[in-house]
């Protein structure tokens, strides 16, 4: 069977993990849970956290190895519990390890669907997850297992893992060019396997060029699902880098986001929100919304333009919320008390009737006395620094 690299360097045992030192090292707590388990026979339900090509897989497969259980292993985008209920009329001497890759795919029935199991310990659930637990785990769920994080590999991890697939390849990589491949791969391990083994596969040659390395590639690894947690991270880093008036990190957040291919419109239309909240000057929303209009007729990629212009401008514009904030105030307000009586003398005298109860009574145009309704009377929202 012609199995990929990954699959091939995959390691088998504890002492041949890469990263994670922090969970599998001495004092990891994987370590000190597999010794534990060794002379008292329980080992807990488990959800990694991490991003991907970090090891999750691995280190699932490495416990159901040291614990000497059966392994089971599935992947939520194409399991059914069905699947898993088969497993569970076998009758097993021990709990086996049952591994559920992408586990923020089940939906929430069928998630809940698994509670039994894990709680009479029916089985080991380790599920791997690139999302946010606490966003897409249920909660009963997640009370019966426990999160572990899992790091991005760094470049030096990552090396490690090249310099096997180099030696299992019979191939070489001279330093600048595995450098450049250890950047490119965005620390995800298979990726940089992958590259190197079609890499490896695309040259005559034993010592691999950046040229063969770059063709393999094709375009670098840039993470931004748009359902996950990355995706809201990288957008909330471009806002506040503008709040903060740091110009090049808005343009280095502006970057990931065309980068990974987030439509320019989207990003567009947060500048204009951003220019009515932050944003002193009324001008800014007028340049917010020529920058989305401009990306509208434009279109990608020369609208990247248009957007690197735009953010200039409001990151570097001069910061004020007093508008937004008065605002926001003044809607706690309305939530707070409901619909106060508006005061009878700012009420337009449409009837007769009106006028005779004391409609519009008293009113006169450019008085300075306050129109708010009478409980809240003196009230100030807005300050102008």
């Amino acid at each position: 069977m012609n199995l990929p690299l990954p699959e091939l360097l995959r390691p088998k045992k504890l002492s041949g993990f890469v990263g994670q030192t922090h969970l599998v090292g001495k004092d990891g707590v994987i370590t000190k849970l597999l010794l534990s388990a060794k002379k008292e026979g329980f080992f807990p339900s488990l959800i990694f956290w991490g991003p991907p090509g970090s090891g999750k897989t691995t280190l699932a497969r490495i416990i159901a190895t040291e614990l000497k259980r059966e392994y089971f292993e599935f992947s939520a985008v194409s399991t059914s519990i069905k699947d898993i209920e088969k497993i569970m009329k076998q009758k097993n001497l021990f709990p086996p390890v049952l591994v559920i890759d992408e586990i923020h795919r089940f939906n929430k029935a069928q998630q809940a669907k698994l509670l039994p199991f894990v709680e009479r310990g029916d089985i080991t659930l380790i599920g791997a997850t690139t999302e946010n637990p606490s966003f897409e785990v249920i909660g009963p769920l997640l009370s019966r297992t426990r999160v572990l994080l899992l790091n991005q590999l760094t470049e030096k991890e990552l090396a490690t893992i090249v310099r096997r697939g180099e030696k299992h390849l019979k191939v070489k990589l001279d330093e600048k060019t595995r450098k450049f491949l250890l950047e490119s791969s965005n620390g995800d391990a298979r990726v940089a396997l992958v590259v190197l083994e079609i890499a490896s596969n695309l040259s005559k040659s034993k010592k691999l060029s950046l040229q063969t390395i770059e063709q393999a590639l094709q375009k670098r690894q840039y993470t931004f699902d748009k359902k996950g947690e990355d995706y809201y991270n990288v957008i909330s880093a471009f806002i506040k880098s503008m709040r903060a008036s740091d110009v090049d990190a808005a343009l280095y957040y502006l970057a990931r986001m065309v980068e990974a291919g987030q439509d320019p419109l989207y990003i567009a239309r947060r500048m204009v929100v951003f220019a009515s909240e932050d944003v002193a000057s009324p001008t800014a929303l007028v340049v917010a919304n020529e920058v989305f209009r401009a990306c509208d007729t434009i279109g990608f990629p020369e609208c990247q333009e248009n957007l690197a212009a735009g953010v200039v401008y409001l990151a570097l514009a001069k910061k004020d919320r007093s508008a937004y904030n008065a605002y926001m105030a003044a809607l706690s307000d309305v939530r707070k008390h409901g619909n106060l009586p508006v005061p009878l003398k700012i009420r337009n005298p449409v009837t007769k009737l009106m006028k005779e109860v004391g409609y519009g009574e008293g009113y006169e145009k450019y008085d300075t006395e306050s129109y708010l309704p009478e409980k809240l009377t003196g009230k100030k929202y807005y300050s102008k620094k």
